[in-house]
Parts: structure tokens; sequence; C-alpha cells
């Protein structure tokens, strides 16, 4: 059957909770509508879910309605007095057929929301169920693109304020208190310098020398340091803040955000430690260090993506921060940090494309480009991190933002 609303109007009775629709009803079928062949009638439904809240009475219409005319329809109806957000289904429905709309027919959709046991109209139109499914993915794909940044806007206070806790906790009580932030990734370089710069005898072919390794080595490190520190954090940083989830309302999308901004800190420590290297070395800073926040910005967004998609998946599978830990290992030696470019020659050219196809491997070229060669880096494969990037970056947060609502339920 179908059914046509014109000139809907809805309004609030002053101080209560009792809205009223008012509209013609339009028959566009071929044939007429007897009086008590449909009822006119109304379910209540969450908006953010779909899920069905309850139903309302059934109204017989009373006169025919005949193919091609239209007859004014009122309903009265009463929202329930608990607080928030609701959609009002007003629509025809036939006793033996079920509701229109369920069948694909049109029906009014009001926006409603209660709030101090009185309700206030955010909106209202004809639609269908397609419509509204339509209108749903747009408005996910919207959200989705936008919801990262609110989140990271809204709360900047307070990422700043835990990451600084969080820097500070980490070495409260050591001797070297803070110093430590910049002797961990220091030594860490140290180490892997020893084993390969040293004990192996690793070299580039760019400069042989073990200063030239040296740079080499420590260039590729600087934006390994950061994501490896936030990724092989993230599978446990819910389960960290299980107080949060369960007792508090906080943002707990910030948590992963936190990790990454604090291997930015890390970072910044690690590239001033490099500065210094390149000033002795080479007496300066290539001007092309210019460069780095187009590989920062990649970065950051790559981490967050990655740290939000792991932290929800940590909440369901408590091994995964074991799993991670391997994997990190295995991504760096596949990443050539340690050990020169040429050294991938000897393997197929379809690994080649792999290798070369990982954001690290991007990352870490962009890095020794700007900071070592004097030169931009290549923007073929940079406009394939940024955008890789970014599409990592909106569905960590989509998946984070899906699962975090059952997470009570498995902490």
């Amino acid at each position: 059957m179908n059914l046509r609303y014109r000139n809907p109007n809805v309004i609030v009775e002053p101080d209560s909770r009792l809205l009223t629709a008012t509209f013609e009803l339009e028959n566009r079928s071929r044939e007429a509508c007897r009086a008590g062949q449909l009822h006119l009638g109304w379910q209540l439904f969450d908006p953010e879910t779909g899920i069905f809240i309850s139903e309302g009475e059934w109204t017989p219409l009373d006169t025919d309605l005949e193919a091609g005319s239209a007859r004014e329809q009122t309903l009265v109806l009463e929202l329930p007095p608990v607080k928030g957000h609701y959609h009002v289904y007003i629509s025809p429905l036939e006793p033996g057929g079920g509701w229109v709309y369920a069948n694909g027919g049109q029906f009014l959709l009001v926006d409603t929301a209660v709030e101090n046991r009185q309700a206030a109209l955010l909106g209202h139109r004809a639609t269908s169920l397609s419509g509204l499914n339509r209108h749903r993915r747009l408005r996910s794909v919207s959200k989705a693109f936008t919801y990262p940044w609110r989140t990271i806007a809204e709360n900047l206070s307070l990422i700043r304020s835990m990451v600084g806790r969080d820097i500070a906790a980490r070495y409260r009580g050591s001797m070297g208190d803070a110093l430590w932030t910049v002797l961990n990734p220091l030594l860490l370089m140290l180490t892997y310098f020893f084993v390969f710069g040293i004990v192996l005898q690793a070299r580039f072919g760019g400069d042989p020398s073990r200063s030239g390794f040296a740079l080499y080595f420590l260039a590729g490190m600087l934006p390994w340091l950061p994501f490896s520190e936030a990724v092989g954090r993230a599978p446990i940083v819910v389960l960290e803040h299980a107080n949060f989830v369960k007792k508090l309302v906080f943002p707990i999308e910030i948590l992963p955000v936190n990790l990454t901004i604090a291997g930015l800190v890390t970072q910044a420590f690690a590239l001033g430690v490099f500065a210094v290297f390149l000033l002795v070395s080479r007496g300066g800073v290539p001007l092309t260090a210019i460069w780095l926040p187009v590989l920062v910005i990649p970065q950051l967004l790559l981490t967050a993506g990655v740290s939000w998609f792991l932290a929800a998946l940590g909440v369901y599978f408590r091994d995964l921060g074991q799993i991670i830990g391997y994997l990190l290992t295995l991504w760096f030696f596949l990443t050539p940090i340690c050990y020169p470019e040429t050294s991938l020659a000897s393997l197929p050219a379809v690994a080649v494309g792999v290798l070369e196809g990982n954001p690290m491997f991007i990352l870490v070229r962009g890095f020794r480009d700007c900071l070592l060669e004097g030169q931009a880096p290549a923007f073929g494969p940079l406009w394939k991190l940024w955008l890789a990037s970014i599409i990592i970056f909106v569905l960590g947060h989509a998946w984070f933002y899906k699962l975090r609502k059952s997470f009570a339920d498995v902490i």
C-alpha cells in the first residue's frame, strides 16, 4: 500500500511529555482504504542502537481513504519519563498485514529527547526504512572522520595531564628520575649499535665508517621508537585503567592517544640526541629537516590508529600483548633500520615490493632523506603513507568506538 505524508507538523505540549502530530495521509494506491481496514499507531526506538522500546495504542481510521485522496490525521502520544534520546515511528498498520513501514512504506519519524521529565522536539520528517538506513550510513561515515578529531580536541587538557603523569610515574623513585626519558632511548640505540655496528660490522654503502653507520641507524630508529613504544603497550592499556571503564564516566578512547603522545615525547628527546650527534660529526643539521613534520604527522596517525585497534582487541584477547611483542620484533628486523636497503636485493622482487609497502620502511627512508641525504622525502611513497595512515586512523577509532560499550561486561 502506497501511503504518503503531506504537511506534517509536530508540537510539544508545554511542560509535558505529550507530542501532537498532525499530517495529511495521502493514498497513492489504486485501491481505496476502507474505514477500519487501517489503523494508525506509533513505536518507540533507541536512535543509537535501533532497539525497540515500546509501542502505543492503535487508532482505526474512521473514514474511507479513496485512491488519490488525502485525509488529515492527528495522533497524540506520551513519551516515557526516563531521560534519553528517542525516535518515534508513526505509521499506519493493517491488523493482518503488519506495519506499513516494515513492508517498505513511508512513516513519520519524530526525533525527540526527554530531560527533567519534559519532552523536546529535535526534528521530524517523512522517510522509509531504506531512507533511514542510507541516512545512518552517511552519518556513520561523517562520524568516523570527525569523532577522532573531536575526541582529541575536547580532551586535550586531560590528555596533556595524563601523559605528563604517565611519564613521571614510569621513573618515580629512581635516581635518574625524568632523565631516564633520555637515557632509555639512548641506551637502546647504543645496544643495537654495538651489536650491528661493532660486533657484526654492518655498514651503509654511502658512508662505510662507524660514525656513518651510527647516524643511519639512529635516523632509522627515530620513527620506530615512538611507534613500537605505543603499539607495544596498547593491548593492555584499557585493562590497566579498568577502574575508568567500570566506575567513571571517562573518555576511554583517549587512552591509546596518551600512548601515542607519550611516544612522541620519547621521539622528541631522541631527536635532540640525534641533533647533537649531527652537530659533532657533520657540523650542523641540514635545512631539509624542515620536511620532518610531513613524516611525523602520518606517523602519529598510524600509531594512534593501530593503538586504538589493539587496545580494543586486547580487552577480549588477553594474550595479545605477548603476541604483539613478538610481532614488533619481527617488524623491526623486516624494516631496514639496522642494515642498508641494498641488503634486500637478494630477495625476490615480489618480497621486496611487499617490504617497501611497509609504512615504517617509508618513514625510515624519509627520516634518512631529510636528516642525512639533504633531500625531501620521495613524493610517491609519501602520499601513499598519508593515505594509509588516515585510513588506519579512522578505522582504528571506529573499531574502538564500536567495541567500547561492551568493555565493562568483559573486564
